[in-house]
């Protein structure tokens, strides 16, 4: 739930904070005041595009701030991105759009994607506005509408669906790759084969190249190794046949531990025990030296074999990889591949057994998701029927109609369900359409066709409270859901919009003074002349005194005579009347009634009402 909006610098509204009524909160004020940028702020605040055309005149940026009452699913969201909810357990979430066009977002004190805040909207907050009447008219968007409805009858049948049929897609294009493409397939599988055989006549060890690169500088090398090798040991152990008389590095020190022993001195005979390790240490050496030259190979014969050896692998590493490794990589990867494909009958077979298998799986979870959709479809069009009747639409009925979309026999996804080849796309093999009969006696026509803009209007209404018992999202925004519409239709708007909000938060942008008689709370927007000619607007809260003056306004511009302040009375005193009357049924029902009529209000709503 949104409990607070800041607005600053965001079209006419310098700075503007909202604070929305659990219940049902309505926002008024004259056209070109500002009310709009109300939505805009929402949309904004729900992850909406950004633009730099928005910013106020002279602003550097525009700011949004909402502090929500987090829910299960906000803290979810918030968790993902580390962000933190205030003591209050409230989470603030902030949209800045700058005077360039740069947006930047924030939730919970921490800097996010903008995508974050529609990840928290889609959690938290519903925007219905004239564009939402429009997007009803797609048979997508309607689908999508039943299905929501439908709740987890559909969504747990459709998500396995969904699983199988891309399983189901892969074996047919695999199977059909295979049998369109046998002859390339064949000439891929022999080239693959070829580049393993050559692999595997070299036979190629891990590391090897690097390996003989070592070896051969060695090889080359082997008369200089063998001199330095020589003289060191020469060193360290003596050699007659260089120089007899040349001293040792072991018979230095030899004759070393032998004078500080006769020393006498016990300073220096403890120098004795250092000695015998470096005598350890450099016999050690000679040893190795000794090793080491009897292990050197100066024979041209195996260089040539190393050489050559290097010259086989490079001849794979030209066409295969930069490194043996990467070509005992690829000689992997060519393997798995030549698996994949076998055009043999057998292999064919086997595909196609496991196409069928999957189809068949596949069929059954499509009449799954067909069986709930039309026992949903049923209860919806009941549902919204009946709030069709007391939105001044009292002969109306709305259909929704669950019909198999087939597909021609060579279609890709064309999947037989029953008799019938269906096509199976990936939200099912259902179109789903709705209807409406505008009165007794009048075929059924799609929306697009037989619904006006006040009817529209209402039929999308009467789905969102048909819908709200389904519906998750807490709050929900209604941008002028009532054009078109007026007299006693649009009292049943504001009385339907009431209802609602037993359950949801309701934000309702309206023009009519029938709906604001409704509100919980009642906003209002002023605009203001600047001395520059500009206008600013800003935001207040209503008392009770003040509904009735804005009322009057609003009825016609009568705010300023005893006539106006009366019909504003009575029409404060009807939607009263209808709010205890719907209360009054409600409590007498099970958490309200198949036409919509709403459950018990919100815990902490009736304080609040008495205390304004």
């Amino acid at each position: 739930m949104l409990a607070e909006m800041r607005i600053q610098g965001l079209g006419v509204i310098d700075d503007a904070t909202l604070e929305l009524d659990p219940g049902l909160t309505v926002l008024t004020g004259e056209t070109g005041a500002g009310k709009t940028m109300v939505v805009t702020g929402l949309s904004l605040l729900g992850g909406g595009r950004a633009e730099a055309s928005r910013v106020a005149g002279g602003a550097r940026r525009a700011v949004v701030e909402g502090r929500f009452t987090a829910d299960a699913a906000a803290m979810a969201v918030a968790d993902e991105v580390g962000a933190d909810a205030d003591e209050d357990g409230t989470l603030i979430a902030v949209r800045t759009v700058s005077a360039d066009g740069r947006s930047r977002a924030h939730l919970g004190g921490r800097s996010v994607p903008v995508g974050v805040l529609s990840r928290l909207a889609e959690a938290t907050l519903a925007v219905h506005g004239q564009n939402d009447q429009l997007r009803l008219l797609r048979p997508a968007e309607q689908r999508a509408l039943l299905d929501r409805f439908a709740g987890e009858a559909v969504t747990g049948p459709l998500e396995r669906y969904r699983a199988v049929r891309t399983e189901w897609l892969r074996v047919s294009n695999e199977l059909v790759e295979r049998r369109d493409g046998a002859r390339r397939l064949a000439q891929e599988a022999d080239m693959l084969r070829h580049g393993l055989n050559e692999i595997e006549s070299v036979n190629p060890q891990p590391g090897e190249d690097v390996e003989l690169v070592e070896l051969a500088r060695r090889l080359a090398a082997a008369d200089d190794l063998r001199e330095a090798a020589q003289a060191a040991q020469a060193a360290l152990v003596g050699a007659d046949e260089i120089d007899p008389d040349a001293p040792a590095a072991l018979a230095l020190i030899g004759d070393a531990r032998h004078r500080l022993a006769a020393s006498g001195d016990p300073e220096l005979a403890a120098l004795d025990s250092r000695l015998a390790e470096a005598l350890a240490l450099l016999g050690d050496v000679g040893t190795e030296l000794t090793t080491y030259l009897d292990k050197l190979d100066a024979d041209p014969e195996r260089l040539s074999q190393v050489l050559a050896r290097q010259a086989e692998l490079k001849a794979l590493t030209r066409k295969y990889a930069a490194d043996i490794d990467g070509v005992l990589a690829w000689a992997d990867a060519a393997r798995e591949r030549l698996g994949s494909l076998d055009t043999s009958d057998e292999a064919l077979a086997a595909l196609a057994a496991r196409r069928d298998e999957l189809a068949a799986e596949l069929a059954k979870l499509a009449q799954e998701v067909t069986a709930a959709r039309t026992e949903a479809a049923t209860r919806l069009a009941e549902g919204a029927t009946a709030e069709l009747a007391g939105l001044a639409m009292r002969d109306a009925r709305l259909q929704v109609s669950v019909t198999p979309r087939e597909a021609g026999r060579d279609a890709p996804d064309a999947l037989r369900v029953g008799d019938t080849l269906l096509q199976a796309g990936a939200d099912g093999v259902d179109e789903v359409e709705l209807r409406l009969v505008a009165h007794a006696g009048a075929a059924p026509q799609p929306l697009h066709k037989g619904a006006s803009g006040g009817e529209l209007s209402r039929v999308m209404l009467a789905l969102e409270v048909a819908l709200a018992g389904a519906d998750p999202v807490p709050t929900m925004v209604f941008d002028e859901v009532d054009a078109g519409v007026g007299g006693r239709a649009a009292v049943e708007i504001g009385r339907r919009l009431a209802r609602l909000a037993a359950r949801h938060q309701v934000i309702v942008v309206t023009h009519l003074p029938q709906v604001a008689a409704y509100a919980d709370r009642h906003l209002v927007v002023d605009k203001t002349a600047r001395e520059d000619g500009s206008t600013s607007s800003s935001v207040r809260t209503l008392a009770e005194s003040d509904r009735i003056v804005e009322l009057a306004r609003m009825l016609a511009g009568l705010d300023h005579t005893d006539t106006g302040r009366a019909h504003a009375e009575e029409l404060l005193a009807a939607a009263r009347a209808h709010r205890e009357a719907d209360r009054a049924a409600s409590n007498g029902t099970a958490n309200g009634s198949p036409n919509g009529t709403a459950g018990p209000r919100r815990k902490g709503r009736k304080a609040a009402t008495a205390a304004r």
